[in-house]
């Protein structure tokens, strides 16, 4: 048996049942273990399936160190029926997912060498793309739109359908929990849409894919699309190596959102500008409510968010990558200085020690006073008006980001989502008229007014639906003065180490030294293979080389996608 490999596969996958072992070591109940049941719990790599008990002398021959532990265990052949099929087709989505992916990145790796480093990025729309040339395919054009904006967007298509009656747009809601995923899943599977939403921060990895297709030249063409209307630190934030591969479509920033009575109570009559008063703010906060007897904090910085400190170490003049974004930045000056300012907010007891799960209710514990000031984005603007009690809707309020050193606005995150065209779409140029038609301002003002996402051009700003606003005012200003995080596929992985030593930090696990010490070493580990490129000669283009094959769903954020990873 050993010397086949047919029969290796076969007992690889068969259900191992242990008979007379706990459930803490084998995942077998105990009364099915112990003969009690009628139907005994098999396991498969952690799937468990209920299983007739089958009798011993129908069971295959013993089979030791293929179960828990090193205790023989008898294979059962009938338990195959379900789970292992399902099993099956779990290892061949995925199995085939990461070798596709990892070829994809090794055959992008070697074009960009041996092809002057342009052979993996998407053709502009008049070019010969995989499925099609710039000559468009009958046929509708696929949109693939995530979340909410899938259901609003149709709103939106009539008047398309109006204008270029010969175009027929067929909508297709990905959930943004799954989009990551199908996005490039599709690219392994050929499907790709001709349209696509995505968040800003995946454009480097889809890009580094050649799966989105170049779109300077009808930028330039547009009298509709006009790059000085657009807000330049989001703009930019789809700009790769020199070249547009995307048009921001709504944009996403962080800034204060406070409560303004509580501020007053404590002496306060403004927010702050600079982060001395931002400190200063929330001990009085904290201080007030001491000598009222109530447990208030200044501020909620949810440990398990890494955008507010990046905010403060960009403010604080931080690149937190450097030689070529090929190693990490974070023992540098910048950083240690506000991850120092981040730390005394806890440590001084103005913020709690907890992650945003750990609190009940983010919104009954705002409108409670539990704490003045969160660092949010226009997602919640709509959720506060709606959660909180009517009579503290005049007692909120939002407000750009303090500076390091004032007078403000300080630094934020360039975020948002943006529509691009898949390279391999045989219908590019009815794809680019569905873009462009949803960039127009009065489009942008609509999709406002529908879904609540924040135009991202200026001159939609002009509208009375904005401009009467006082609660969007504060993101208008934000607006102007933002960056993006460092264009590079691995940035979602360095993401989550920097939420990781920033909790161990909070915690007092370790102290900053070692940590911001280890987060270098955890980054530099994460950009190998772009400094193999670098070294290579791959230049500027190694930012187009996709990461390390990994598991497609340890790409998602955990909680929101990364529209600004909300």
């Amino acid at each position: 048996m050993r010397g086949s490999s047919r029969v290796r596969r076969r007992t690889a996958t068969y259900e191992f049942v242990r008979l007379g072992l706990p459930r803490s070591k084998c995942g077998v109940s105990r009364s099915a273990a112990a003969g009690n049941d009628e139907v005994a719990r098999t396991v498969t790599r952690g799937v468990e399936v209920d299983a007739p008990r089958a009798a011993p002398a129908n069971r295959g021959p013993p089979v030791r160190g293929a179960g828990c532990g090193t205790e023989p265990v008898r294979v059962v052949p009938s338990a195959l029926a379900r789970s292992n099929r399902r099993m099956r087709q779990r290892r061949r989505v995925f199995s085939a997912f990461d070798r596709a992916r990892y070829r994809a990145s090794r055959l992008c790796a070697a074009l960009l060498l041996a092809a002057g480093l342009t052979a993996c990025r998407g053709g502009g729309l008049g070019e010969q793309g995989e499925a099609g040339g710039s000559g468009d395919e009958a046929g509708a054009v696929e949109f693939w739109a995530m979340g909410s904006e899938g259901e609003v967007v149709e709103v939106l298509l009539p008047g398309f359908r109006l204008r270029y009656p010969g175009i027929e747009v067929r909508v297709q809601r990905v959930p943004w929990s799954a989009a990551h995923e199908k996005l490039l899943t599709a690219y392994v599977g050929r499907t790709m849409p001709d349209v696509f939403q995505l968040g800003n921060t995946w454009i480097p990895e889809v890009v580094a894919l050649g799966a989105a297709a170049k779109l300077d030249a009808q930028v330039a063409a547009s009298p509709v699309v006009v790059r000085d209307d657009y807000f330049a630190g989001v703009l930019a934030t789809n700009v790769i190596a020199g070249e547009l591969y995307a048009l921001p479509w709504y944009v996403d920033t962080r800034l204060l959102f406070y409560r303004r009575d509580l501020l007053e109570e404590a002496g306060i009559g403004a927010p702050p500008a600079n982060w001395r008063d931002w400190f200063e703010a929330c001990r009085r906060v904290r201080e007030h409510a001491a000598e009222a007897g109530s447990d208030r904090y200044g501020i909620f910085l949810p440990l398990d968010e890494w955008q507010t400190p990046v905010i403060l170490a960009m403010q604080s003049g931080a690149g937190l990558l450097r030689d070529n974004d090929s190693y990490g930045d974070f023992e540098s000056t910048p950083v240690r200085e506000a991850v120092k300012f981040y730390l005394e907010l806890f440590r001084r007891g103005l913020a709690p020690r907890k992650a945003d799960a750990q609190i009940a209710n983010l919104y009954q514990e705002f409108a409670a006073g539990y704490f003045a000031f969160y660092v949010t984005g226009p997602w919640n603007l709509r959720e506060f008006s709606q959660r909180l009690p009517a009579q503290l809707q005049g007692a909120w309020a939002t407000a750009p980001m303090p500076d390091a050193a004032g007078p403000g606005p300080g630094l934020s995150l360039a975020g948002g989502a943006s529509l691009a065209v898949a390279a391999s779409s045989p219908r590019k140029q009815a794809a680019w008229k569905l873009i462009e038609y949803l960039s127009e301002p009065a489009q942008q003002v609509e999709f406002y007014k529908l879904s609540g996402d924040l135009p991202v051009r200026r001159s939609a700003w002009n509208s009375a639906a904005l401009a009467a606003d006082e609660k969007t005012k504060a993101f208008r200003q934000q607006l102007e003065h933002v960056r993006a995080t460092p264009q590079i596929p691995e940035w979602e992985r360095i993401a989550a180490k920097i939420s990781y030593h920033l909790e161990r930090m909070v915690r007092g696990d370790r102290d900053m030294d070692s940590a911001l010490a280890e987060l270098d070493a955890d980054v530099d580990r994460i950009l190998e293979k772009r400094r193999w490129m670098l070294a290579r000669g791959a230049g500027a283009a190694a930012s187009l080389i996709a990461p390390a094959p990994v598991a497609a769903t340890t790409l998602l954020p955990a909680a929101a996608p990364a529209v600004e990873a909300r």
